[in-house]
């Protein structure tokens, strides 16, 4: 009797247990599917964001990387140039290195140096079969990155093993991408279309960015003038691509300027260097090379006197951890012989100089000895 008044009641109850069984599968399964589309969707962009980077990476300036060299710890410097190509009708392949900055990372400090050197600098190519001094912009024409890195670093002799670089197409996507920066101009001018007011709080799209930093010959500091408004370009920009927001398009906008990017690191030191710099980034120094104007083979060029070119190898090797060294090189030859000749460097006039191209001979001579 007890037992059939009961049946009904445990039927319920199975049929309750049951259905909550079937609930938490259902609800075990779509907590699976969301997990496996989280990890899914993550995977393809990384893949995709690898693709991206290694689209953009050098194998003919391959360095070895050390295990744990990007770590967080360590300081290391890194050579950024922008060539004029890819923008504005200028489709040349290769093209000189209008923007050339040193870019040291000090996470001790949490700072970052951007030491700009001025495209005309008079500097010798190291890596041509015989001696050569050209402008310090022509070294990447001429040799490629590998050229551009030797020559850099002997002028200053600062160690530089990366490279960055990107074309005008490339700076202009990247802006675009990150949503526009907004700066205060340094001056009030009108170029490709685009009008400046000095002091004035401005958004600048890829174009205006561009604009903004190419402008020369209505600077009252010429390239001078240039080469600060380009830090504050990128000053800014990487202010804006190290937010969060501008990180969650991180596959859109690599993908976007791969095409106007070359770099040396690859993808695994790019992440290590996303991952564990960014309070590398917190604050900025900013500086360069003053050269003197003078006149070489009928040509303008800058060229930098040697305690210029002591200050900036001193300021820079004390960024990376480094002991100061004395600047020996072909620079600070041809001044020596140029000051013989009465050359001034405190004279601010423009001056004829003139390379003698027995240094080799110099070098051979010591070498021996």
């Amino acid at each position: 009797m007890n037992h059939n008044h009961n049946h009904p009641r445990k039927s319920r109850v199975e049929r309750h247990a049951k259905d909550y069984k079937k609930r938490r599968y259902a609800l075990i399964l779509l907590l699976s599917i969301i997990v496996f589309v989280i990890v899914a969707y993550s995977a393809y962009l990384y893949f995709r964001t690898k693709e991206a980077v290694d689209s953009t990476y050098d194998n003919s300036a391959h360095v070895q990387i050390k295990h744990g060299e990007f770590n967080g710890k360590n300081r290391f410097a890194i050579l950024l140039m922008g060539t004029d190509t890819g923008a504005l009708d200028r489709t040349d392949e290769v093209g000189n290195t209008d923007t050339i900055i040193v870019a040291v990372v000090n996470p001790k400090k949490k700072q970052y140096t951007l030491m700009s050197v001025p495209r005309d600098t008079m500097a010798q190519m190291i890596g041509t079969p015989n001696f050569q001094v050209e402008k310090i912009n022509a070294a990447y024409s001429i040799g490629g990155a590998k050229m551009a890195m030797a020559s850099v670093s002997k002028l200053i002799n600062v160690p530089i093993k990366y490279y960055a670089l990107v074309n005008m197409k490339g700076i202009m996507r990247l802006v675009s991408y990150a949503g526009g920066i907004k700066l205060k101009p340094m001056l009030s001018f009108e170029y490709g279309g685009y009008v400046f007011k000095k002091g004035q709080l401005t958004h600048m799209g890829g174009g205006g960015a561009l604009a903004y930093s190419r402008m020369r010959y209505d600077d009252p500091e010429g390239d001078y003038g240039r080469q600060k408004r380009q830090r504050q370009v990128i000053t800014t920009l990487i202010e804006k691509t190290v937010s969060p927001g501008t990180l969650t398009k991180l596959d859109s906008v690599l993908t976007s300027v791969s095409g106007s990017v070359k770099t040396n690191l690859p993808f695994d030191a790019l992440q290590q260097i996303a991952l564990n710099y960014r309070s590398s980034t917190k604050k900025a120094q900013n500086d360069y090379l003053h050269g003197h104007n003078a006149t070489i083979y009928d040509a303008s060029y800058q060229v930098q006197s040697t305690e210029e070119l002591q200050r900036v190898s001193d300021r820079l090797r004390q960024e990376l951890g480094l002991k100061s060294e004395l600047i020996d090189n072909n620079e600070t030859y041809q001044n020596k012989r140029n000051k013989e000749r009465g050359f001034d460097f405190n004279d601010p006039e423009t001056q004829d100089y003139t390379i003698f191209n027995d240094y080799q001979n110099q070098i051979q001579e010591e070498g021996d000895n």
